[in-house]
C-alpha cells in the first residue's frame, strides 16, 4: 500500500494565517510572496502565527529572506496591537527599522531603530508582531531620526503603510510574524 505526503507550501501556509489573523487589513493591503527566516537566541524559530514569550524574543535576531544580493531592502518589526488589539490607539508600535540592507545581509543595513523585543503590557491580551522586507529600487536617503532602545516615545504611532509610501517602497516582499503576550514570569 502506498501512502502519500503533501508537503505544504510556506506561503500558501503564512498567507492562510495573514487572514486569520487579520494582517489584512490591519497592517498590509495584499499578501507577501515569501517568508521571512528568523532565529532568536538558543534555536527559536519565528514560524508564521506561533505564539512566543517576550523573554525568547529579547534579543535582537538573525533574519533571512530569499534576495538578489545586489538590491537594497528595508526591514521593519512592528506592533499593530498597542497598547491593546481591542483598543490599538498607538498603532503601530515600531521595533526594528532598517533600510539600505544590502541583500539580506541586515548587519550591514542603516538602522533606523535599534531593536526591541515584544514587551506586550500586562492585561493587554496577545499581540501580532510582524516582520515586514520591502524591496527598495535604489539607495535612500532616509530622513528620520535614529531611535535608540531606550526611546519610546518615538516608537508609537508610526505607520508602516505611510513610511513605505514616503520612500516608495511599494508592497511588501516578505512577511512573517510572530503572537506574544504578557507573561508574569518574564524578566525582560
Amino acid at each position: 500500500m502506498f501512502v502519500g505526503c503533501i508537503i505544504a507550501d510556506p506561503v500558501v501556509e503564512m498567507n492562510r494565517l495573514v487572514k486569520e489573523h487579520s494582517l489584512i487589513p490591519d497592517v498590509i493591503a495584499c499578501q507577501p510572496q515569501l517568508v521571512i527566516n528568523i532565529l532568536y537566541q538558543c534555536f527559536t524559530e519565528v514560524q508564521p502565527g506561533r505564539h512566543l514569550s517576550p523573554l525568547s524574543v529579547s534579543r535582537e535576531p538573525i533574519i533571512r529572506w530569499l534576495s538578489d544580493p545586489n538590491k537594497l531592502h528595508t526591514l521593519a518589526m512592528i506592533d499593530p496591537d498597542a497598547p491593546s488589539r481591542s483598543e490599538p490607539s498607538y498603532r503601530e508600535w515600531l521595533h526594528w527599522l532598517v533600510g539600505n540592507i544590502p541583500g539580506c545581509d541586515v548587519v550591514h543595513g542603516q538602522q533606523l531603530a535599534a531593536y526591541v523585543g515584544s514587551r506586550p503590557p500586562p492585561n493587554t491580551g496577545q499581540h501580532r508582531y510582524v516582520f515586514l522586507v520591502f524591496q527598495q529600487f535604489c539607495q535612500l536617503d532616509f530622513d528620520e531620526q535614529f531611535i535608540p532602545a531606550d526611546s519610546y516615545e518615538a516608537r508609537r504611532g508610526f505607520s508602516i503603510k505611510k513610511f513605505a509610501a514616503k520612500y516608495a517602497l511599494g508592497k511588501p516582499k516578505a512577511l512573517n510574524f510572530f503572537l506574544s503576550n504578557w507573561e508574569e514570569n518574564d524578566f525582560y
